[in-house]
């Protein structure tokens, strides 16, 4: 039985950081060491990204707070609000990309309305309430009360497809069923000043943003592009584990991210690609650059950097994942669904195309996903 996401939709805050910009407020802050300036410089030159979006409306330069908790543009100082602070922000933030996404991926979905929708999913690993996001959405949207919900958190940047995976069992398990998935990451509340690196490279490339399908069984209607779900699969990677990390301080969400971690994925990239592709035979023993599109999360750009590389990839194949890290960074699970809504926005030269996608996040875990661009209107 096919699954389809039916659409996918985005959404982001409205204040925007420009790379540069933000580079010069960090490489300005007192407490810097010699080495801490020069890296703060060469993460943000380096990370392939334009400008990123972020909740928190006071990191604007064009802001005036009152009384500033994250940034105090008198004295150009980037501050550290308590972990508290920064959730009940999320509460409130996250809560409208939320509902924004989820609307909209429900009304361009064709053929289904809202009191179609019987599971809401909802990912996030930047902030905790309860009730939560689930709860929130099913009441802002109106969807009937009885609709089951589920609510994946902590998981990091590969998120999105545990989600996507149990849609599609859902799906499987009841044809009837239309499943509401949506991720929300507000990595820029957990944003400080330090020297040390793993702190500025997060700094450097998280961004916020929200992602939000609809998932269901249903035969496809109308003209409109879908993503066929067809498999899926996750790898612990043999090392790495504590490598990628997310931990919770006093002072907001601390990222672990070690400068090794692309040669941790460079070298164990196709092994975890293996039972994928094992899937389809017809794939399995193609050059991986014959596989039309990939969607890969853009963790970074050296990590993009060693997946062309080692996969043997062309420029072009990389480009929505290229595109997307650069004018939104980093999203952490809502990432991968952007370059998937990029794919879906290009022309298309087949009925059918492939869509082979990966992410990668804490452990060192890998998901994995091949899909199908279906263009019914060809």
């Amino acid at each position: 039985m096919p699954v389809y996401m039916r659409s996918l939709e985005t959404a982001v805050p409205q204040t925007i950081l420009v790379q540069q910009q933000a580079r010069d407020v960090f490489a300005s802050q007192p407490g810097l060491t010699r080495l801490g300036t020069r890296l703060v410089s060469t993460c943000f030159d380096s990370a392939a990204i334009d400008t990123r979006y972020t909740a928190v409306a006071e990191l604007s330069l064009d802001a005036h707070p009152e009384n500033p908790q994250f940034f105090d543009p008198e004295t150009n100082r980037v501050l550290s609000p308590s972990t508290k602070i920064r959730n009940e922000i999320f509460a409130t933030e996250a809560t409208k990309l939320f509902v924004e996404a989820g609307k909209a991926a429900v009304a361009q979905a064709p053929g289904i309305d809202l009191d179609d929708i019987t599971h809401v999913i909802t990912v996030s690993c930047t902030g905790f309430f309860n009730p939560g996001p689930d709860y929130k959405v099913v009441r802002a949207l109106g969807l009937n009360p009885a609709v089951q919900r589920y609510h994946l958190g902590f998981m990091g940047c590969y998120a999105a497809f545990p989600a996507l995976k149990a849609a599609k069992q859902f799906c499987i398990a009841d044809p009837a069923a239309v499943v509401l998935v949506i991720c929300v990451e507000l990595c820029s509340l957990h944003v400080r000043t330090s020297n040390d690196p793993d702190t500025i490279m997060g700094s450097a490339i998280f961004g916020d943003g929200a992602a939000a399908a609809v998932v269901s069984s249903r035969e496809l209607q109308g003209p409109e592009p879908a993503i066929r779900l067809d498999h899926f699969e996750t790898v612990l990677t043999p090392v790495g584990e504590e490598a990628m990390a997310w931990n919770i301080g006093d002072e907001g969400f601390e990222m672990v991210l070690g400068s090794y971690v692309p040669h941790i994925i460079e070298e164990h990239i196709t092994g975890a690609l293996e039972p994928l592709l094992a899937k389809e035979p017809s794939l399995a023993g193609l050059p991986y650059r014959d596989i039309t599109h990939w969607a890969i999360h853009p963790g970074g750009r050296s990590i993009l950097d060693k997946v062309e590389s080692k996969l043997e990839l062309s420029q072009e194949q990389l480009i929505p994942a290229r595109e997307t890290l650069r004018e939104y960074g980093n999203m952490s699970s809502a990432t991968v669904l952007f370059v998937l809504k990029y794919m879906l926005e290009q022309p298309v030269s087949e009925r059918e195309e492939r869509i082979c996608s990966m992410a990668f996040g804490p452990g060192l875990t890998v998901e994995t996903g091949l899909f199908t661009l279906v263009s019914p209107a060809l």
